[in-house]
């Protein structure tokens, strides 16, 4: 019988870890919209989203492999440890007994932010700018405006038919726009 001896494990500051950079652009690019999607997740709990957060950050400073394709490309992946984390959160917080907070219910944040209606208002502005007037129109009245296609068509003077095509180009030239926003962009269906 031969004696084995496994590789030695290299001590934790032997591991690679992510510079102080990329984590600063991970967090400039990515932290603002994992906090709001956290602060969903927690009912409003800044502080609990606030820990999930800088867990998460830590996970990515941890493992840098998982950062190859660059800061930028990196949202879903974060999003996805974010998750996690959160699942763990919760469940952590079921085994053990309830928690009483000392603060007032008023006190709490509403789930439902304010500020995250703000932030899509603006996109929304942002990528109707992109289109030609009277595409911009159509999207308008028909899907913020709620509008049938006979209004629509009567309010802007124009047959249905025209109304129908102009709601088709416009969708059709939002889609690179919204490319270019990882949160909005459309997942890529698999290769048959």
């Amino acid at each position: 019988m031969t004696n084995r001896t496994a590789a030695p494990l290299p001590p934790p500051s032997a591991r690679p870890t992510l510079d102080q950079e990329t984590l600063a652009e991970l967090y400039r690019l990515h932290g603002g919209y994992l906090l709001r999607a956290l602060l969903r997740v927690t009912n409003g709990d800044r502080g609990k989203a606030e820990d999930i957060l800088q867990e998460t950050l830590l996970r990515a400073w941890q493992h840098p492999e998982s950062i190859s394709r660059g800061a930028a490309l990196s949202r879903p992946w974060l999003f996805t440890v974010a998750r996690r984390i959160a699942i763990d959160h919760f469940r952590m917080a079921a085994a053990r007994a309830q928690e009483v907070a000392g603060e007032m219910l008023e006190d709490r944040p509403l789930p439902d932010d304010p500020y995250e209606g703000v932030l899509a208002a603006r996109d929304i502005e942002v990528a109707l700018g992109s289109l030609q007037p009277h595409h911009r129109e159509v999207l308008v009245e028909l899907h913020l405006k709620d509008r049938s296609v006979a209004e629509t068509a009567e309010r802007l003077g124009v047959p249905p038919g025209t109304v129908k095509s102009r709601n088709f180009y416009a969708i059709r030239a939002l889609r690179p726009v919204l490319a270019t926003h990882l949160e909005y962009a459309l997942t890529p269906l698999p290769a048959a």
